[in-house]
């Protein structure tokens, strides 16, 4: 008996290990790939100019797997060491509720299999979250304030424009510190509840996106099925993160939906992770003449690194796609939205984001274009959105 009990255990020990130290793993290594070559150093030129940047993102997805970003990994996109070695200060990690299997970019119906409970399962979450999307973003926001307790030198979440102050004043004198700003990817999270707006505020979120791969209750999703504009639900839901000085993102949202909040409020948009049709005409990324309306009422645009946003994902190609943004839309409305980690293959990682300086100033850009884009344009934007205090 004591024998079968050993085995028995025994067997349990191989199988959790197994399932921590392979499954868990290879489930992300299969979603966040980097497939870019080995890149040579920077020149002397990028190599001194990059560290003196404030580098920030408008949109990463890495609180989503089960790493533990402390410790650098050998896959998927972003953790606290390589994000340290790439010079970044400022970073939106989005929480991802609800996604589709096989994440169609031209259409979902509202009924296609989440995938997301099954990861929740797979990864430990706490059982709450296994059938509540409000849950899962509640679970996320905590994961996040954890690390910075965990880590405080190394990340601080942000809730006001006087947290982002402190965290970059103490960058310049020699600080660590990520400023990290809690995002929802879709208001599933609220589940057709006014109030959970005012819960997620409380948790730490200062950016919502409206919707993500699927039409829900504030209105359709640029690949969902109705292509509808906002609901008065989600009319009501927008004024009430207008009134709570959260950010709206309107990335994955109908244009309908792009215009309606346009026309409903008076604040800045981001549209945090993207491409442009002039350069890439894929489903993924809505009309130029609506992202220049965007940029016209003082928004900002994240430009992504993944072949559906801009079709040649090589430096080269991303700073082509932010050349044409500038000209399109004006040099401070135009920013970086990776999307690192967010089921996505990307060409290089956090930790290589000095190839972007480099092709920049190999493309003749001016410092003053470099720096804007690279990170003063999302500081800039967010000194001025999030509440003061």
């Amino acid at each position: 008996m004591k024998k079968l009990l050993f085995l028995s255990t025994a067997l349990a020990l191989v199988l959790f290990t197994g399932w921590k130290w392979l499954l868990l793993p290879g489930i992300e290594q299969g979603r966040n790939k980097r497939t870019g070559p080995k890149y040579p150093p920077l020149s002397e030129e990028a190599a001194a100019l990059h560290p003196s940047l404030v580098v920030g993102d408008l949109h990463a997805d890495s609180f989503l797997w089960a790493r533990n970003l402390e410790n650098e990994a050998d896959y998927g996109h972003l953790d606290l060491p390589r994000a340290r070695r790439g010079n970044l200060a400022i970073q939106v990690f989005t929480a991802v509720t609800k996604s589709p299997r096989g994440q169609n970019y031209a259409e979902n119906s509202s009924k296609t299999v989440d995938n997301i409970t099954l990861l929740a399962i797979v990864q430990g979450w706490p059982p709450r979250t296994w059938n509540s999307l409000l849950q899962r973003a509640l679970h996320h926001a905590e994961r996040v304030t954890k690390l910075e307790r965990r880590s405080p030198d190394q990340l601080a979440v942000v809730h006001s424009a006087a947290d982002l102050r402190r965290v970059l004043a103490a960058r310049q004198q020699g600080g660590e510190q990520l400023a990290a700003i809690l995002g929802i990817e879709g208001a599933h999270p609220l589940e057709g509840e006014l109030e959970n707006i005012g819960v997620l505020y409380d948790a730490g979120y200062r950016v919502m996106g409206l919707q993500h791969f699927f039409d829900n209750e504030l209105g359709g999703s640029l690949h969902g099925r109705s292509g509808a504009g906002l609901t008065e639900f989600g009319r009501a839901a927008v004024r009430e993160m207008a009134a709570r000085s959260i950010v709206i993102d309107v990335a994955h949202a109908s244009e309908q939906v792009v215009r309606d909040v346009l026309d409903l409020v008076d604040q800045p948009l981001i549209l945090s992770h993207t491409g442009l049709k002039g350069t890439c005409d894929t489903p993924r990324n809505i009309r130029d003449e609506l992202l220049q309306r965007i940029a016209a009422g003082g928004g900002l645009i994240g430009i992504g690194y993944w072949d559906a946003a801009v079709c040649d994902t090589s430096p080269r190609g991303i700073v082509k796609t932010l050349r044409y943004a500038i000209d399109l839309l004006g040099l401070e409305h135009v920013a970086l939205g990776s999307d690192f980690d967010g089921s996505v293959t990307t060409a290089f990682d956090v930790s290589e984001l000095g190839l972007l300086t480099e092709e920049m100033l190999r493309q003749g850009f001016s410092e003053t274009e470099i720096r804007k884009i690279m990170g003063e344009n999302v500081r800039d934007f967010f000194l001025a959105q999030l509440p003061p205090a």
